[in-house]
Order: C-alpha cells, then sequence, then structure tokens
C-alpha cells in the first residue's frame, strides 16, 4: 500500500516545500512525459520550471526513473513514469477552483511489497528514509485539517485566518475542510 498524504499548499509553502527537498536529489517529470522533455534537479530557481499540476520526483540518486510509453489511448506516444517500481513520490500540487478556493494536493510512494500493483520488492532503505523524513517534516510543521489524512501549510492556515481562505477537497463531491481544533 502506498504511503500518502494529502495537503494544502499556496505558492508560499510550495517554496518553502521546495526549499526543504533541495538537499536531496530529485530530477523533475511531469505526469505524461512529453518526448522533448529535459529534466531538471528541484530546487527554489527551477521551481517555475516545475508542471503546473502533478509532478514526479525521482530520486535519481538513488535509482533511476523506469519510463515506458503509452501504446494507445488520449495519451499515445507520450511516457509516463513506472510510479512502483522507481523511487519516485507523486506531488499531485494544490490549485485554485474558479471560485478561488484552494483545492488539496498530495503526495504518496509505493514504499512496500503489494500483491495488487506486482511489486515483489520494497523501496531501497535510503528512499524509504528519504520520504518519511519529509512526511515527518510536513506532519511535524504543517496544521492539522478537520480531516485526519490531511495538513495545511503554514502560510495556506494564516491565508484561511486572515483572508478567509476557504479549502476543499479536489473529489468530485469536495468537502470543505477546515483547521483542526
Amino acid at each position: 500500500m502506498a504511503s500518502q498524504i494529502f495537503l494544502f499548499m499556496n505558492p508560499e509553502d510550495e517554496v518553502s516545500f521546495v526549499r526543504r527537498i533541495e538537499k536531496y536529489v530529485f530530477e523533475v517529470y511531469p505526469r505524461r512525459i512529453p518526448a522533448e522533455w529535459v529534466t531538471f534537479r528541484a530546487g527554489v530557481k527551477t521551481l517555475p520550471q516545475f508542471p503546473e499540476e502533478d509532478v514526479y520526483l525521482v530520486a535519481s540518486d538513488i535509482g533511476p526513473a523506469l519510463v515506458d510509453k503509452f501504446k494507445r489511448g488520449k495519451d499515445k506516444g507520450l511516457w509516463r513514469v513506472d510510479e512502483v517500481n522507481s523511487p519516485v513520490i507523486f506531488w499531485e500540487r494544490s490549485k485554485r477552483n474558479d471560485a478561488g478556493e484552494l483545492l488539496s494536493g498530495q503526495l504518496w510512494a509505493e514504499l512496500d511489497i503489494t500483491p495488487q500493483t506486482g511489486r515483489k520488492n520494497a523501496q531501497s532503505d535510503d528512499f524509504r528514509l528519504r520520504y518519511i523524513e519529509i512526511e515527518t517534516w510536513i506532519k511535524k510543521d504543517f496544521r492539522k485539517a478537520n480531516k485526519r489524512g490531511y495538513y495545511i501549510g503554514p502560510n495556506a492556515a494564516r491565508e484561511m485566518k486572515q483572508k478567509n481562505l476557504k479549502l476543499r477537497e479536489n473529489w468530485h463531491w469536495g468537502r470543505e475542510i477546515a483547521l483542526a481544533r
């Protein structure tokens, strides 16, 4: 089973998140990789180059990104990261909806052996430690939401209080999320 955490991050929270992970070697990939894509290292200076929604952070110093091509469908010809067998963290970035509400994003990584995905070996201890360190930092520095598993970046929490920012789950039913009491 994947290790997953749901997040609300405004742009300032994203900068502090990327600043936190830039001490590691992470290469950035979009969810659907065009043939001309050139990877780059995650860092505050490269944050403007990040894809707008979904990002794969590949720990290239631990292992390579395993990719394969879509053979059919609307994404035919594009490449995708094998998120189960690669040392990768999937980051779905928070975004705003038409009403100006901040929608949840997420971080997740496949760390364990899972029969559902056909994974036969767990991720390396180095990658597991890296992910757990990032997750621990989030759980320590971010505010808890009123729904289990959801965390709110400190700047987004401040914006909630000062500017009445509304947070909403990024699902089709989209329940409103608040700070935990």
